[in-house]
């Protein structure tokens, strides 16, 4: 049962990536080049591991609040972001089929995603319990999955919005937007750990605030990848009449 609940937490970033592909798909991207960076995106977990276990001797050491914003935001928010968007500079950025507004949320969502189901099968493996095993396959699979793809999307949409229409603050910008939405998310549910037991009405009041975070940054990124789309569709249009243009023009 163990192995079947982990194999099985693949299916989570595997669906996330279907959904955002079908609102890619009027152009689709190469399936190689997906694959690619999804990939890079599972392998970028092994150099993460060895960068927040440094960082956690580095952090406070007494349970408390600063050190559930250590964790959140420098161990887990900064390093994992940086990860993903090495990904997506190193393995994706300069190659020709990067070329529309909505390739930015695509290539970063499947970085992140790819991460996110490496990371999700080892959070599984690690469950002693089949309780603790079922409620942490769902929270994750409805949360900190598509959290994943949330964060790092609004960094690929900043940075494409920069390469094509020189708008928006860019790859650094979307990077700290990243952090802090995934810090935020973290910080929250660590947070609920804090006090489950001291203090329950607090602890269910972290974690609300991080599901509205997941609910409200999915809505958000994906009016931006609506935004990106027709652009992109603008832009091809414009692309394909400018030649009989021309040839109207040149009689």
């Amino acid at each position: 049962m163990h192995a079947g609940w982990v194999l099985a937490g693949a299916l989570p970033a595997l669906i996330a990536m279907y959904y955002v592909d079908r609102l890619d798909a009027a152009r689709p991207e190469p399936r190689w080049s997906l694959r690619k960076v999804a990939i890079a995106g599972g392998l970028a977990i092994i150099p993460c591991f060895f960068v927040e276990r440094l960082l956690m001797d580095l952090g406070p050491r007494v349970a408390g609040w600063d050190r559930v914003l250590f964790i959140a935001f420098i161990v887990a928010a900064a390093v994992e972001e940086l990860a993903k968007l090495l990904c997506v500079r190193w393995f994706i950025w300069r190659a020709p089929e990067f070329d529309e507004r909505m390739d930015g949320i695509v290539y970063a969502t499947r970085a992140s995603l790819g991460f996110a189901l490496v990371e999700n099968m080892l959070y599984l493996w690690q469950q002693q319990s089949s309780g603790g095993l079922i409620f942490m396959y769902f929270l994750r699979a409805l949360l900190a999955v598509p959290g994943h793809a949330i964060w790092t999307g609004f960094m690929g949409y900043h940075a494409a919005r920069r390469r094509f229409d020189r708008v928006g603050p860019g790859i650094v910008g979307g990077y700290l937007i990243a952090v802090f939405l995934h810090g935020t998310y973290d910080a929250s549910i660590f947070g609920t750990q804090l006090y489950a037991q001291s203090q329950p009405a607090i602890a269910v009041g972290l974690f609300l605030v991080g599901v509205a975070s997941i609910i409200i940054g999915g809505v958000a990124l994906r009016r931006r990848a609506r935004l990106a789309v027709e652009l992109d569709n603008l832009a091809f249009a414009q692309a394909a009449a400018s030649p009989v243009v021309v040839a109207a023009g040149g009689g």
